[in-house]
């Protein structure tokens, strides 16, 4: 079977405002890039659908949807902090993300699909119940995983979120919830400012969130090591029934926005050792989404590393016999 991905054109039409770096251009620079790929054509490509509201609200509050709706309606320049920059079609762009992310969970779930990734934007894993944050409106990923349980009747999600920033959005949706594990790589102290090593989830939840913070300038190895000695681990004892990708891809030596110094390498190496996990544990069900990514020319290498691990066209060493 093939590998699933999601993309429409219509994902460009989401305005973050000018000299954002949240823009259009990057899906642009991607797409260019995977076109060029022998293996793209491989892949089975889906068409986005509006979300069903029902689904945006496990996650978001119902006065929340309503504040993002009036305020593109309504054409203003962005919703909460000046950083979340939106235009009037940013509303039904982000339905039509989530919408999308829940139609290539159908088809990994019910073996159309081994596994997909999802270039859409805006990105969502800093989003909260009730205020948009770090350039996202809905959170893709978080809304995902319960779709997941919800519809399909899955128990047991992983989510690894490797982008550059903690996924302060992600995290405090399942923050309670043992049936939801969260596991963060990310630059610390940097944006949004939380994801210390400490906040290892709540009440029933407690022990259902690992931070692996690192320090600027870390890099290949520092990610590695946390992969062996902390990530690989937890993911063993929590037997996802789903592996889930918040992949941002600024932890990229060339990202301006922030300071970690992975090669494009890692990334592939990253996705290798969690494919082997999904198929372990979750029917090789794993599915990926696009948060951050800044380099236009980094970006598009390190999707293509991403997804040439996912169709089986490139692999990437195994892991070292003192990393076990």
């Amino acid at each position: 079977m093939a590998s699933g991905f999601l993309y429409d054109p219509v994902f460009l039409d989401h305005d973050a405002g000018p000299g954002h770096p949240e823009r259009r251009e990057r899906l642009l620079a991607v797409m260019e890039f995977l076109k060029r790929q022998s293996w793209f054509s491989t892949f089975e490509r889906l068409t986005p659908r509006p979300a069903a509201r029902e689904w945006i609200e496990s996650i978001h509050a119902h006065r929340y949807v309503d504040r993002v709706q009036q305020a593109c309606q309504r054409g203003l320049p962005y919703l909460d902090v000046f950083d979340v920059g939106i235009s009037a079609e940013s509303y039904e762009v982000a339905k039509l993300a989530v919408g999308g992310v829940l139609a290539l969970a159908d088809d990994v779930v019910n073996r159309r699909v081994d596994n997909g990734f999802a270039l859409v934007r805006p990105p969502g894993h800093h989003a909260e119940h009730d205020l948009a944050l770090g350039f996202c409106l809905f959170n893709n990923i978080a809304i995902v995983a319960r779709y997941l349980q919800r519809q399909h009747g899955l128990e047991k999600i992983a989510i690894l979120d490797w982008d550059v920033h903690h996924g302060n959005g992600t995290q405090h949706s399942f923050e309670e919830d043992a049936s939801v594990l969260y596991i963060s790589l990310h630059q610390y102290p940097f944006y949004p400012g939380t994801g210390s090593s400490s906040e290892t989830g709540k009440g029933q939840g407690q022990g259902a969130t690992l931070n692996c913070p690192m320090p600027a300038g870390a890099g290949d190895e520092e990610y590695q090591s946390a992969f062996s000695q902390q990530i690989l681990p937890k993911l063993h004892a929590f037997r996802p029934q789903a592996v889930l990708i918040s992949a941002g891809f600024d932890a990229h030596a060339a990202d301006p926005l922030a300071q970690i110094n992975l090669s494009t390498t890692c990334y592939g190496w990253m996705t290798t050792r969690l494919l082997e996990i999904a198929d372990q544990y979750s029917e090789g069900r794993l599915m990926s989404m696009l948060e951050g990514g800044y380099s236009l020319d980094a970006l598009p290498r390190c999707v293509g590393a991403h997804l040439a691990v996912l169709t089986g066209a490139a692999s990437s060493p195994a892991i070292p016999p003192d990393c076990t």
